[in-house]
């Protein structure tokens, strides 16, 4: 299927592993133009290797800024557009809250969730949908944890900012529908992704269990018997994006194997 993609600019918050760095390969598969964005330089130069061996370097940009900081997402939404002209399509997969046993909290947990997860999104979200919106054009997905419909008693902290977040994706639906542009958010649970492991250990810790029989209960609760591969969020993520999901907007979307079937 042509999703009409090609030479699209799309900048990838997050994008240097995991989902973000998934979508990245879907997206220059469908021939776009990606930037990605990270606060780890090792961990993008880890990632360009990867890419580089299937698609050419001139349609890939790198930008390392730590995304707590308004400042530093405004620098590297400016990279990215000197680099490649307006971005297109926004995809905010950075940041993630600590998985912490709800005994083990603290009022701090919850400041650093909002900072990791929450603000990591808002910093780059608000000034690239309002070039957006000025332009008359544009797409935003949302990478935000299933989490935040379904509270979990290790993830109190990343749950509460991911449900702020699914929040703001269906109110910017609403504020810049008029404009032309449409937001949406993907709410995957789990993922075969680095960041499965702590959530593994710290469930594993309120279990009393080691982690390997943590991830087997885990995966006994899914009714497609699966964890899902990164692969396949970034394919929901790039239907989403594209002009085939032109009247898909203000949706918060899960992709946990049924795990949770609750009606949004």
């Amino acid at each position: 299927m042509n999703l009409h993609l090609s030479d699209k600019h799309v900048l990838i918050t997050g994008g240097s592993k995991g989902i973000g760095l998934a979508c990245a390969h879907a997206f220059l598969e469908e021939g776009a133009k990606v930037t990605l964005v990270s606060r780890d330089v090792a961990n993008l130069t880890n990632a360009l290797q990867k890419l580089h061996v299937h698609f050419p370097a001139e349609r890939i940009h790198t930008v390392a800024a730590n995304l707590r900081d308004a400042a530093h997402a405004l620098t590297a939404l400016n990279s990215a557009e000197a680099a490649f002209g307006p971005v297109d399509v926004l995809v905010n997969s950075a940041g993630a809250a600590k998985r912490t046993p709800a005994p083990e909290l603290t009022p701090e947990s919850f400041a650093d969730a909002m900072q990791a997860k929450y603000f990591t999104t808002i910093h780059m979200l608000t000034p690239t949908i309002q070039r957006m919106a000025a332009r008359g054009q544009g797409t935003v997905v949302n990478i935000v944890g299933n989490g935040g419909k379904v509270a979990s008693p290790i993830h109190l902290p990343g749950g509460a900012a991911n449900a702020a977040l699914m929040l703001v994706s269906a109110g910017m639906a609403a504020a810049y529908g008029p404009q032309g542009i449409r937001v949406n958010a993907v709410n995957p649970g789990l993922t075969l992704t680095d960041r499965l492991q702590e959530g593994m250990a710290a469930d594993a810790r309120i279990k009393g269990v080691d982690t390997h029989e943590a991830m087997a209960q885990a995966v006994a609760k899914i009714p497609l018997g699966r964890m899902a591969e990164p692969e396949e969020i970034a394919h929901v993520v790039l239907f989403l994006a594209s002009p085939k999901a032109s009247y898909v907007t203000g949706i918060c979307m899960s992709m946990d194997g049924a795990m949770n079937p609750i009606v949004v």
